[in-house]
């Protein structure tokens, strides 16, 4: 559910691009991040940050793409959202001292704090290359192969960015066989203290 509400916006953008213009387009990814801020509402649950950065970011730029018929402003919210997730993981890691990355993956994931810092920096790293590479394209191609990156390119990136971490943390994951030792051994214990 929570991936269909993260990519609903942009296949609903790249559709309306295509059948209509980049207005009606935009107009659409304004109303739907509005409607996930009242889902959250509705639910009573709190409204995840970057759900509610993303709103605001798209009811700013995306209100001036349409009302002053101009995509730049869209463009830039494209880089300044990547920004702005890098400056939050470096501020917060090195001001703060609160990792974003282990605050996320915490619970699922036990990391030696030097593999936290590292992965937290990646991310950073990341987004800036996102940012740097959405800014490079937005304004040295056409509007067609700008829609294209953003919904295809950047989607990419994330998703082999994504998998290529799981795969290189993959030796700090538990063993299936470690879990089952484990939670045999109480039953092993038991077993002898019967006998």
């Amino acid at each position: 559910m929570h991936a269909l509400f993260e990519y609903l916006p942009l296949v609903v953008f790249f559709i309306l691009f295509k059948a209509v213009d980049i207005y009606w387009a935009t107009g659409s990814l304004i109303v739907l991040a509005g409607l996930q801020i009242i889902y959250y509402l509705i639910k009573k649950e709190p409204i995840p940050k970057r759900t509610l950065i993303f709103f605001i970011l798209i009811a700013v730029f995306g209100g001036l793409t349409i009302f002053l018929h101009d995509e730049t402003f869209l463009k830039w919210k494209v880089t300044i959202i990547n920004l702005f997730f890098a400056i939050a993981l470096i501020v917060s890691d090195k001001i703060f001292n609160k990792n974003i990355i282990k605050d996320f993956l915490g619970e699922a994931l036990t990391l030696p704090e030097v593999i936290w810092g590292k992965l937290n920096l990646a991310w950073a790293l990341f987004f800036t290359l996102c940012a740097v590479l959405n800014w490079y394209v937005a304004f040295n191609f056409d509007l067609d192969t700008w829609v294209n990156f953003k919904v295809f390119g950047l989607t990419g990136l994330m998703f082999v960015f994504s998998i290529g971490s799981v795969l290189i943390l993959s030796k700090y994951l538990p063993d299936d066989e470690e879990d089952n030792d484990a939670d045999n051994k109480p039953e092993k214990t038991a077993e002898k203290n019967n006998k």
